[in-house]
Formats: structure tokens, C-alpha cells, sequence
């Protein structure tokens, strides 16, 4: 039996001079992802996380805590390791740089480098960033740090210095004959500037604080932070130790295959880390992917500004798989991204909710209203043109998703299955289901059974491919089709027609449910006491749904029923007023019908199909004693779109139809233009 091909991925180790947000979430996400799709491809996976616990900042964070530094770093280090839980992060190591194992590897690479002529000892003087544990090696005091813009420290001291102007040829010569090394091609070409302009030997010791690893045989210096930091790949997977397990593990897992890192640490991991190995006589890692910020506000999230969101807001609120799509399909790895609540939340209604959740609702339901829960047999005499197409798309989304996720494109990979969700949920609009499933003879039968198995099987191809950004969800949509361990399924594998036929479904539940209405106000208020602010208002008025502002709930079409211990609004009562920012909570859109159908047992309600622009929802209408079906195909109308769902007569109406009633027991009328107004445009 031949051993698997292994696949080693790293996150940079986060530092612990303060708590973690979503900057350090998203990297570590994207790699967890990576990771995950390893695994599910069959490769054996070791992905590294861990902080980085040394140097001058950390040891006067502590002081300024009153705390020792082992105090101050034990806590921090917890803090992202408890948060790594809880998004569950599927890490297979977590170092920390006070582990002794850490510090018996860094002082091997140390002695390696040394023994091999590269260190040396000499007087500095000259400019130090302590905030990024940096030596300037130009400017005067107060000289600004090139990285973070900090005013330097003069240092003046006997340091053990790196050759690093040796590896300023050996360097170029590297990023020249393995040009995939340094991701992407902007990254790379900062680095190869930065190079050809000059190295200059580096200093890789302090005496001047003791909170860092000693130097060998000179306890009286600490190792350079950066030297320190840097080495965790290696010890991690056994570099440095005497134990055989650990020899093995080293010469199994290393090198890395991909270092992954902010942009920020660019010249660290591309240019210090290389040189180091080199002169240790290591092998170099495969490739080091750098991303770019996200912003907030406009600027990189920083404890210093103060405007850090925590990904524990964002999870309590929206759920782990929420901030994991979101920062995948939103911004452009690689590329500064923005982070809003806003965003976030529109993301998943649209994508989430409306896309996929919607998809797996409709098409399992229909499932098992019409065959028992059993995925039915398609009938190849009643394959249409519109069935191949799907098949034939699908087949194209995994081709691309799994090139464009393994070149680490993630917006795009998603985009990629995103454009097969909205072409079955159309699909699935224009076939009909329901009305064929009306037909009782064979023909209609069979017909049933080819759409709905041609949308679960898009529905399996989906949610195969998206299993590693978003697994919570993905599991439970696994586990609805009857199919067991999504773990085990290649991506890279699938294929179109693998669907089981026959399989019973598992138990039909909602997978991604609409936001709360009030989410980004309650995100908002969480942050803010997070940060020491206000306190929640114990008198606001939980989330809920409800009719158009200044209507009752009964007037308004495909609403819920109205809370019958609530007062009624009688036409003369005044309404209460409202604020500018109560009405901009409400999402008006305009929406054009594209099926109209009366509801079985409902003399009221009719089950609309309704094109918002971004997607086709369904909603249960109470206007069928003023409106004949026909007479609204076409025709558009105001829909409140981001009210909760609510069922009806066993259907889900996912918005409110806007209608206005001619006196109290009046017909109600629809809202309409007289202009031409583009479908999905938002009413202000």
C-alpha cells in the first residue's frame, strides 16, 4: 500500500499583544478551507496554527497589564485558541513560541546558521521599530517605521548580526528559477525590487530585554523575535528534536507547501525566512501566498484605532458558516477587501438564504411531498434540453470551481458555484414542478421525477463543492439528500450522475433561515459593549416580522397572521410615528410575477413566483378573490424583502407582497408604477 501525498499548510502565528478579530479569522478560514479540500482530495494534511509570544512589545504589554509576561501570553494565546474552537477550525497542530519544544528547534536553527559561518557578532546603533520588531536601517531618531508608520527607537548594543547581504544574489536567483513561490505576481515583484536595491546584514539578537529565547552558549542575548518566529514551521513537525517520531514527522511534513500570510510580513517570510533556511541547510517551503487587509471603515482593523469586529459577534448573530462565506466570496484574495454588517448581511440573504438555503428547501420538500423522500428515477424519455443543460453546466462549475479554489481564487470558485444555484432555482421556476406534479398519468410522473432528480443532483454537485468554506451547512444539506459522510467525497472526483436513486431522505430542516431584521443593529450594540460602550436597552422591542410600517399586519399581502392579543389599528387612529432610520430597516424592492397559481384547500391565497433581480422567491399571497392568476403573469410589484419567512398552508413565503384596502373590509389593491421601473430596483 503506497502512502498518501501529504500537504502541509501554515497561517503566520498571530501575535498576543492583543486579542483576535476577523483579520486573524480570515486568514485562518482561507487556510482551514484549503485544508479541508486537502483532506476531501485525499491528501494527507497537516494544517498549522499557533501565536507568536516573544519580544520587547509583548514583554510591556505585560507590564502595562501588571502581569508577568507568562501570564500575559497564557491568557492571550487561550483566547485565540478558544476562538479557533468555536469556529471550528479543523487546525492539526497549535504552537506557541514558549513551547520548550519551540525553543530547543529555534536554538538548533541558530546554532545551524552559526556553524555554517553566517553569524557574527558586532556593535548597533541605529533605528528599531518596536511595534513590528523591526530594524530601520536608514533615518535618525523618531524615523517613522516603513511598515506601520510608528516613530523608531534608537538602539545602541552588542548584537549577534546575520549574513544577510550573502543571499541578496542566491535570492533574486531563487525567485527568478521558481517564480510560483512568492503568490501573487504584485507580492512578488515588491519583494524582487526590494532585494535588488541592497541587503544589508541583519542584527538577530537583543540584550536589552530577556522576555525571548537565549542565544546558545550566550545567555545573556535573546534570539531576534523574527528568527524565532519564523522557525515554528520547522519545529512544529519535529525540527530540532532528538525523538525518532519527530525525525520522521519532519522528513514526512517538510517542507511546507504553503505559508499563508498577511501582506504586512511580506519581506519576513519572502525574503529573512528563505535566506535563514538557506543558510541552515533546509529545504525552502513550496509556495507563501500573501493576502491583502480587510478594511474597516476604510482601514486595516487595529487595536491602536480602535476598530476591531470580532468574529464572535459575527458568529453569536449570523453563525460560523455566515463569516465563512462572506469572507470568502466578498473579497478578492489577494486584494484589500471591505467589511461591513451590512454586506455581511446581504450576502447571506442572497446568497445563503435566498441561493442555496432556498434551493435545498424547494427541491427536497417538493421530494418529499411527491415520492415518499425517496429520490426519484429519472426517465431518459423525458429528459429535456433543459435537464442536459444543467447537467452540462454542472459538469463546467466543477471543472472551473476546482481550478479557481486550487490557484486559491475563492471569489471566483464561489461565483463559479453560485452560477449553477441560480440556474437550477430557475430552472426549477420555469419546469414547474408543481403544476406537472398535478398530471397523474405515467408521462407526468416520469417528467416529475426527471426535474426534481436534476435539481437534487445539483444540489449534491453544490454542496460537494462548497463543503470545505462552509461545512456546518453542508453537512446537514448531506445529510437531507440521505447521504452519509461528506467528508469522504472527492471535489475533485465528482462527477454528474452519482446521485443514489432510490435513497431516503433524512429529516428536512432549514439551513440557513433568514437574517433577524434588526441583525446589523444587534452585531452593532455587541461591539460596542464588547468595547466598553453602551449597554443594550432592555426596552427594544425583540426582532420579529410584521406588516408594512403604519398597516396592520392583515392588510398586507402574504403576511403573517396578526398577534391576536394585539390592538387593532382602527382608519381614523392616527398612526405612532416613526424615525428615518425605523422605515430604512424595511427592504422595499420591485419584483415582477412570473407564476401565479391558486392554492389547494385556499380560497385567498395564491403562490406567486416573483423576480427581485437578484433571485425568484416564492410568496403566498392573500389577493386571490381580487386577482385572477393569469392577470398577474408580468406584472410588476412591491415587495418587502427582507421580512422572515413564514409558511402558509404547508408553503413558505419568503416576503410581503405591498397592497392597500378600500375601507376596512375592502378588496386589497396592489401597489404598482406607472413608470418603467427596472425588477429588483429598492424603493427609498
Amino acid at each position: 500500500m503506497t502512502s498518501r501525498q501529504k500537504f502541509y499548510i501554515t497561517t503566520p502565528i498571530y501575535y498576543v499583544n492583543a486579542r483576535p478579530h476577523i483579520g486573524h479569522a480570515y486568514t485562518t478560514i482561507a487556510c482551514d478551507a484549503i485544508a479541508r479540500q486537502q483532506r476531501m482530495a485525499g491528501f494527507d494534511t497537516y494544517f498549522l496554527t499557533g501565536t507568536d509570544e516573544h519580544g520587547q512589545k509583548i514583554e510591556r504589554s505585560a507590564n502595562a497589564a501588571g502581569k508577568s509576561p507568562k501570564q500575559f501570553v497564557d491568557e492571550v494565546s487561550a483566547e485565540f485558541r478558544a476562538l479557533w474552537d468555536k469556529m471550528g477550525i479543523k487546525y492539526d497542530g497549535f504552537i506557541r513560541t514558549t513551547d520548550e519544544h519551540h525553543k530547543r528547534g529555534v536554538q538548533e536553527m541558530f546554532r545551524r546558521i552559526r556553524d555554517n559561518g553566517y553569524i557574527y557578532k558586532a556593535k548597533y546603533t541605529g533605528q528599531y521599530c518596536v511595534s513590528d520588531e523591526l530594524y530601520v536601517t536608514e533615518g535618525g531618531p523618531g524615523t517613522p517605521c516603513p511598515i506601520c508608520g510608528n516613530p523608531t527607537e534608537t538602539v545602541s548594543e552588542e548584537n549577534y548580526f546575520f549574513k544577510l547581504s550573502a543571499f541578496q544574489d542566491k535570492l533574486l536567483k531563487l525567485y527568478a528559477d521558481q517564480p510560483e513561490l512568492i503568490r501573487p505576481e504584485t507580492r512578488r515583484n515588491e519583494v524582487i525590487s526590494f532585494v535588488k536595491g541592497g541587503l544589508r546584514d541583519l542584527s538577530i539578537s537583543r540584550a536589552s530585554f530577556k522576555w525571548g529565547i537565549p542565544v546558545p552558549d550566550d545567555p545573556a542575548h535573546v534570539i531576534y523575535v523574527w528568527m524565532d518566529a519564523l522557525s515554528n514551521y520547522c519545529t512544529a513537525v519535529g525540527f530540532g528534536s532528538p525523538d525518532k517520531r519527530d525525525h520522521d514527522m519532519f522528513a514526512k511534513y517538510w517542507p511546507a507547501d504553503v505559508h499563508m500570510i498577511g501582506k504586512e510580513i511580506v519581506r519576513f517570510h519572502c525574503v529573512y525566512w528563505p535566506a535563514f533556511l538557506m543558510a541552515a541547510g533546509i529545504e525552502l517551503p513550496k509556495a507563501i501566498v500573501a493576502h491583502g487587509w480587510l478594511l474597516f471603515e476604510e482601514s486595516k482593523m487595529s487595536k491602536t484605532r480602535g476598530n476591531i469586529v470580532r468574529a464572535e459577534t459575527i458568529i453569536d448573530v449570523m453563525g460560523n458558516d455566515a463569516l465563512r462565506y462572506f469572507l470568502l466570496r466578498e473579497i478578492v484574495f489577494g486584494q484589500d477587501g471591505s467589511f461591513s454588517f451590512d454586506a455581511l448581511v446581504q450576502r447571506y440573504d442572497s446568497d445563503l438564504a435566498n441561493g442555496l438555503g432556498n434551493l435545498s428547501s424547494r427541491t427536497l420538500t417538493m421530494i418529499q411531498r411527491y415520492f415518499q423522500g425517496k429520490i426519484p428515477y429519472p426517465s431518459a424519455a423525458e429528459r429535456t434540453a433543459a435537464d442536459k443543460n444543467i447537467a452540462t453546466l454542472a459538469d463546467s462549475v466543477i471543472k472551473n470551481y476546482n481550478q479557481l479554489f486550487g490557484e486559491y481564487q475563492f471569489s471566483r470558485a464561489l461565483e463559479a458555484a453560485w452560477s449553477l444555484v441560480g440556474a437550477v432555482n430557475k430552472y426549477i421556476v420555469e419546469q414547474e414542478p408543481w403544476v406537472v406534479a398535478d398530471k397523474t398519468d405515467e408521462q407526468g410522473r416520469s417528467r416529475l421525477a426527471t426535474i426534481l432528480y436534476t435539481a437534487a443532483e445539483a444540489l449534491r454537485v453544490v454542496t460537494a463543492l462548497v463543503h470545505p468554506v462552509i461545512p456546518e451547512s453542508t453537512r446537514k444539506i448531506w445529510a437531507q439528500l440521505g447521504l452519509a459522510k461528506i467528508e469522504q467525497v472527492n471535489p475533485q472526483a465528482l462527477k454528474w450522475g452519482d446521485l443514489t436513486l432510490g435513497a431516503n431522505l433524512g429529516t428536512i430542516e432549514p439551513v440557513f433561515p433568514r437574517s433577524e431584521k434588526n441583525a446589523v443593529e444587534r452585531m452593532q450594540q455587541m461591539e460596542q459593549e464588547r468595547a466598553g460602550g453602551a449597554k443594550p436597552d432592555s426596552t427594544q422591542e425583540p426582532a420579529g416580522t410584521g406588516a408594512v410600517a403604519g398597516q396592520p399586519a392583515t392588510q398586507a399581502a402574504g403576511g403573517p397572521a396578526p398577534n391576536a392579543n394585539a390592538p387593532s389599528l382602527s382608519p381614523t387612529a392616527k398612526p405612532a410615528p416613526i424615525s428615518i432610520d425605523d422605515f430604512a430597516k424595511i427592504e422595499l424592492r420591485v419584483g415582477q410575477v412570473k407564476v401565479a397559481e391558486k392554492v389547494k384547500g385556499a380560497d385567498k391565497l395564491l403562490r406567486l413566483e416573483v423576480d427581485i433581480g437578484t433571485e425568484v422567491r416564492q410568496v403566498v399571497a392573500g389577493i386571490a378573490l381580487a386577482y385572477e392568476p393569469d392577470s398577474l403573469i408580468g406584472r410588476k410589484v412591491v415587495i418587502v424583502a427582507n421580512l422572515a419567512p413564514r409558511k402558509l398552508r404547508g408553503l413558505e413565503s419568503n416576503g410581503m407582497i405591498v397592497a392597500a384596502s378600500i375601507g376596512e373590509q375592502g378588496s386589497p389593491v396592489l401597489a404598482g408604477f406607472l413608470e418603467d421601473v427596472p425588477v429588483g430596483a429598492r424603493l427609498k
